[in-house]
């Protein structure tokens, strides 16, 4: 086992220990938060009640004072009412003080419950503060030790992905050239024998068949002559495209998006939201390849469905994110078998700017560049 696995083991452990620390503290604080809510709910409530509950009271005290007073009244002359009149009186009396215990009763249930759940809010209240004062300082930890200590990884890292994009850049030109002599074989090259022999035969047909048919073979050979410039075009489209030197990189991109899409049928949207600037011509190119690298890559490895490439172009800065629906990727295997995103990498240290990538298994790519531009004099197209 290498040093660097080692270490990327080691810091990713501590790094992954106060995140699910700082996700535990949140989720006390959010759990909290979320009784402190039902409880305040309850408590007015609760307070509503007691309002009610005392008006109630109050009436019912006075029904009862009434009652008593009735009573006493017909106890005091016994023989001027009738058995039923005394016996409604005592029942009345016995009636209401019963009801006004109730009420008193549950009155007095939910002073009890209010008193207790305003000491739970205060004590809630702590907590949530607390969590959030707590959340906040491990932030802060998990941000000192992910900056100190992945640097001294990513520097490890750095020194030994440089020797091996040494190596790589080698082998990709030698696969390079293989690939632009196989298409150019399997493509204009074949054209170009079948137009020979195409051409042999018009002849001859004119002489058997007539010139009808002689013109018809010409106009076969016009159409094979046109599909053979067309892949001449695109392979040297894709070896350097010209459009870029003459209209700049927004048209060339827009040109590159579609003609991709023709070629593969995987859906791209690319969406210029700044103004369409004239950049240095490395820096042009640089984007450019940038991007393509990017649209490549998830066509080769992600399968998606949709490609949305984002550009933004400042006088000073352009901004852009690329991201697609495919399969995605877990953090640890960006450096595994990823030339491409080393490449990419490599050109954006020496354009002095930003890469960031986000990816997950089945949640897609998202990679996101930001890239300074020289002071320099630029024009609006």
């Amino acid at each position: 086992m290498s040093i660097k696995p080692t270490l990327d083991e080691i810091i990713n452990k501590m790094l992954g220990t106060v995140e699910n620390s700082k996700e535990q503290i949140f989720e006390i604080s959010e759990q909290a938060r979320g009784e402190f809510e039902s409880l305040e709910r309850e408590l007015r409530e609760i307070k509503d009640k007691v309002g009610n509950v005392i008006d109630e009271s109050d009436k019912m005290e006075g029904h009862a004072r009434y009652a008593r007073n009735r009573l006493a009244e017909v106890s005091r002359h016994f023989g001027s009412f009738s058995n039923t009149d005394v016996q409604k009186a005592y029942e009345q009396a016995n009636e209401l003080q019963v009801q006004l215990v109730v009420l008193q009763q549950e009155e007095k249930q939910l002073r009890s419950r209010r008193d207790q759940i305003e000491r739970r809010l205060v004590q809630l209240e702590e907590t949530i503060d607390r969590a959030e004062a707590l959340v906040s300082q491990v932030s802060v930890v998990y941000n000192f030790l992910a900056g100190d200590l992945k640097e001294v990884g990513e520097m490890m890292e750095d020194a030994r992905e440089k020797q091996q994009f040494g190596l790589k850049i080698i082998e990709a030109q030698e696969e390079e050239r293989k690939r632009v002599a196989r298409e150019i074989h399997d493509g204009p090259a074949q054209m170009l024998a079948n137009v020979l022999l195409r051409s042999e035969l018009v002849e001859r047909v004119r002489q058997e068949k007539g010139v009808d048919e002689a013109m018809k073979e010409i106009k076969d050979l016009r159409v094979m002559i046109r599909s053979s410039l067309a892949e001449v075009r695109r392979i040297i489209y894709d070896l350097r495209p010209m459009a870029l030197d003459d209209l700049g990189l927004i048209p060339t991109l827009n040109k590159y998006v579609k003609t991709f899409e023709e070629h593969t049928g995987m859906s791209i949207r690319f969406t210029n939201m700044g103004k369409d600037l004239r950049l240095p011509q490395n820096l042009e190119v640089a984007l450019f390849r940038l991007i393509q690298e990017a649209i490549q890559n998830a066509y080769k490895h992600a399968s998606p469905s949709l490609v949305q490439v984002k550009m933004e172009m400042k006088q000073n800065q352009v901004s852009i994110v690329i991201k697609d629906d495919g399969k995605g990727f877990a953090r640890d295997e960006i450096r595994d078998n990823s030339f491409g995103l080393m490449g990419m990498r490599e050109r954006i240290n020496v354009l002095k700017g930003k890469l960031y990538i986000d990816s997950a298994p089945n949640k897609g790519t998202a990679i996101y560049i930001k890239v300074p531009v020289d002071d320099r004099p630029e024009r609006n197209k």
